[in-house]
């Protein structure tokens, strides 16, 4: 989302407005969008009942723990903004803002297993 912003009558720009919540409507696959709502609230509950017990994460192409990035990215990371969706569903690309990172173009990957459950997510900068 975006917030017009006025300097004075001749300057404006837009700045994200993150208190403002993200419109999932575009992401199709119910898992992903499920995963996305999750960590949009911050619900860390409803984020890991969505995985597999023996899911794997890679940010940036390195293996991370999954209970860590839960622990330290559930309640302070979230879009932004939604820029595309891909591959079915299952690649979500947008802006994205991080407490200790701050704001990036990023990419998040599923992967599902039979069952419909994550069985391997890949986050990373997007180009």
């Amino acid at each position: 989302m975006l917030r017009h912003v006025a300097i004075d009558d001749t300057v404006q720009f837009s700045i994200p407005c993150i208190d403002e919540p993200v419109i999932t409507d575009a992401l199709t696959n119910p898992a992903v969008k499920a995963a996305i709502e999750a960590l949009q609230k911050g619900d860390r509950k409803a984020w890991s009942a969505l995985f597999e017990a023996d899911a794997k994460l890679y940010d940036d192409g390195a293996l991370r723990s999954l209970e860590k990035f839960i622990r330290e990215a559930l309640g302070h990371e979230r879009f932004t903004s939604i820029e595309r969706v891909e591959k079915n569903g299952l690649e979500v690309i947008g802006e994205f803002h991080s407490e200790q990172w701050g704001d990036f173009r990023t990419y998040f990957k599923f992967q599902l297993s039979p069952a419909g459950k994550i069985k391997r997510l890949d986050i990373g900068q997007a180009d």
